[in-house]
């Protein structure tokens, strides 16, 4: 697997090539249960404050998570690009909807963001 890739991509690529010879998950329940493990496992670390565990334990966690759509066929890299446009598009929104109303980002509260925010998905639900 080419050092050079993208993270999430070389995780891909070397859960793939484990597979093909056998090194994998039999159900999705197995892999689904690995990824639980692994958000308990940083949850451990987080509430232990220990930085260096925790980022440890948050590798685990993504490796743990593309493994996971690897095994229902999910793109990884296409999935996380999709959820940053959605988050770009639901943070504009926010952003333009306090400027129409002349409020400052930094002045708004998160409360106020929220309701933008979750206006913003319901247009999206709409379209």
């Amino acid at each position: 697997v080419p050092p050079g890739l993208p993270a999430l991509m070389q995780a891909q690529k070397i859960t793939e090539k484990a597979a093909r010879v056998g090194f994998d998950w039999e159900q999705t329940d197995q892999v689904y249960a690995k990824v639980m493990e692994e958000l308990h496992e940083f949850e451990e670390a987080m509430l232990a404050g220990d930085q260096q565990e925790m980022e440890s334990e948050l590798g685990d966690l993504l490796f743990a998570i593309v493994n996971l759509g690897r095994f229902l066929s999910i793109d990884p890299e296409e999935a996380l690009r999709k959820t940053i446009q959605r988050f770009t598009r639901r943070f504009s929104h926010v952003e333009d909807s306090l400027h129409a109303q002349g409020v400052a980002m930094k002045s708004a509260t998160l409360a106020e963001m929220d309701l933008l925010w979750e206006e913003a998905k319901r247009m999206e639900k709409v379209e």
